[in-house]
């Protein structure tokens, strides 16, 4: 378990077991990610052969479209297709026995790593308990689905480039994937009231609580799971629910935040870069420097020596 109280994360959850290290092309280790974990990675062709007691679900993801066919055995569902981009094979929760046999090299796959939690009712709102969620995905034939794809390139975008919300981002798709999984590719149907409420939006009452929230610890640890208690609701209607109610989303919402506070404590003058880093949860300071870079158009030292100068 992490400090939020959440699974922790082994080297499985990167795929190192199933694939090692070679051809890794990015990951989220190091990012303080507890949503899920990723990995980007290019494979070559040939046979892989896994056994192993994830207790996840585990999502991988065509990112470019290539020329192989991909064979996969596994939960006595046989597979053939070409890995074009956008293309999405789902393991689900429980012990993974699986080949692949892959014709030509794959230049990119993203792996999600979900973990079980993400399919209780406190995280999606249906009326079921968590094994009734899980035990609703099936293994089942390579397909196609837009938004599960929109997720996956979400998150190599912040793998590769990592924002003022990143945790907060990376919680967010781990719920709308998970969602997703259980109401497209299951037999489970969500809770229609709860529905409802999530495209109309937060009421005022709810929505300046969770506003003061965020306002009083944008400098520390911010989670999807924190910002729905507050709001009352699952992990995933209350991420609708808000940007239905703000036209952002919660880590759209919290980034923008994170660089109107950067710009204060720069102001103020008696803090180090390293120092505003630590407190707005960046992994590192070339990342908040470059977050702050895309946000600003100049860099935290610009911005500090420019308003000096005023």
């Amino acid at each position: 378990m992490d400090r939020s109280g959440k699974q922790s994360v082994g080297a499985h959850d990167y795929g190192f077991e199933k694939f090692g290290a070679e051809g890794l092309l990015a990951s989220s280790l190091g990012l303080g990610w507890s949503g899920l974990s990723a990995a980007l990675c290019a494979h070559g062709g040939g046979v892989v052969e896994y056994q192993g007691a994830e207790s996840g679900a585990e999502i991988c993801v065509a990112i470019s479209s290539s020329n192989s066919f991909v064979t996969r055995s596994t939960g006595g569902v046989v597979d053939r297709t070409i890995a074009e981009r956008g293309t999405i094979w789902l393991s689900p929760p429980g012990p993974k026995e699986c080949s692949f046999d892959i014709s030509a090299p794959v230049p990119q796959v993203l792996h999600i790593y979900l973990p079980s939690l993400h399919f209780s009712a406190d995280c999606l709102g249906i009326g079921v308990d968590a094994a009734a969620a899980q035990s609703s995905l099936r293994y089942e034939r390579s397909f196609q689905d837009p938004l599960v794809a929109e997720i996956a390139f979400a998150i190599v975008s912040e793998m590769r480039t990592e924002t003022a919300g990143s945790r907060l981002l990376a919680e967010t798709l781990a719920v709308s994937l998970a969602a997703r999984l259980v109401h497209s590719h299951s037999g489970l149907s969500p809770d229609k009231d709860l529905e409802q409420l999530s495209q109309q939006g937060l009421d005022r009452r709810r929505l300046t609580r969770v506003k003061e929230y965020i306002a009083a610890n944008l400098e520390g640890d911010l989670t999807i799971a924190q910002l729905a208690k507050v709001a009352c609701l699952s992990e995933f209607h209350f991420a609708r629910a808000f940007k239905a109610a703000v036209g952002q989303s919660p880590h759209q919402y919290v980034s923008a935040q994170r660089l109107e506070r950067a710009k204060e404590m720069l102001t103020r003058g008696d803090q180090s870069l390293l120092d505003i880093t630590v407190a707005l949860s960046f992994s590192s300071q070339a990342n908040f420097t470059r977050a702050f870079r895309v946000g600003t158009g100049m860099t935290p030292g610009q911005f500090r020596r420019d308003f000096a100068r005023r």
